[in-house]
């Protein structure tokens, strides 16, 4: 009888240490489901902060620009950020509690070529359907490194056009630069600036000369080498 008494203590026991645990897979599986039927979008929280990252919050969709995670000495960790308004154009300096929440904005993206500049915008033409979608040149990040017939994927949220992606690294050749002078090396100078075809400029290498086509990395804004 003592034996029995205390297996059913132990499973008692047991059962009790579970039902946190089951719970919480049901209340997560429930969120799921409301998710995949409503079309929720994903949530990330602000450990997956990178620049460029599109967010949804306040009805509205930003893009992070800046953000920096502190550890006070005292009080909880915290991040700070700012974001530029992907239809307004307006920008908002906001502080998340450390792990805070958000919905990834859910854009569409679609391929299309950058055509010609209209006033302040650029447009860009689906090849295949002949639509064109204009999107303010200030709106779109690395935005001097585009030039004209390059295929790009436009973002959209909500139907409307609100960004670029613009590739990482690009291939454009060098507009203007100085020539690279004899003896600069042996004083100490390796480097120079030079201006793209695009109105980029970058530093390069003193033996970069105008008219060769150059490798840039355009998150970094630097020179990668020479493309033969």
């Amino acid at each position: 009888m003592a034996t029995r008494l205390l297996c059913l203590l132990c499973a008692a026991v047991a059962a009790a240490a579970l039902a946190p645990a089951r719970l919480a897979a049901t209340h997560t599986a429930q969120l799921m489901r409301t998710a995949s039927r409503s079309g929720t979008v994903c949530m990330g929280n602000t450990n997956d902060f990178k620049v460029g990252l599109t967010i949804e919050f306040d009805n509205s969709v930003w893009r992070v620009q800046e953000f920096l995670h502190v550890k006070p000495g005292k009080g909880s960790a915290f991040v700070r950020s700012k974001l530029k308004n992907l239809e307004t154009g307006s920008t908002l300096e906001k502080t998340w509690k450390a792990g805070e929440a958000f919905p990834d904005a859910q854009v569409d993206k679609e391929e299309m070529q950058y055509s010609y500049d209209d006033g302040d915008d650029m447009v860009f033409m689906n090849m295949e359907t002949f639509e064109e979608e204009r999107i303010p040149r200030a709106d779109i990040a690395k935005n001097d490194f585009i030039k004209e017939e390059m295929l790009l994927t436009v973002l959209k949220w909500r139907g409307k056009a609100i960004d670029v992606q613009v590739p990482k690294s690009v291939q454009l050749k060098v507009a203007e630069t100085e020539p690279g002078a004899k003896g600069n090396t042996a004083q100490g100078r390796t480097e120079k600036p030079a201006t793209l075809e695009t109105g980029a400029v970058v530093n390069v290498p003193i033996f970069i000369e105008t008219g060769e086509l150059i490798k840039v990395d355009t998150d970094d804004r630097k020179y990668l080498g020479r493309v033969n």
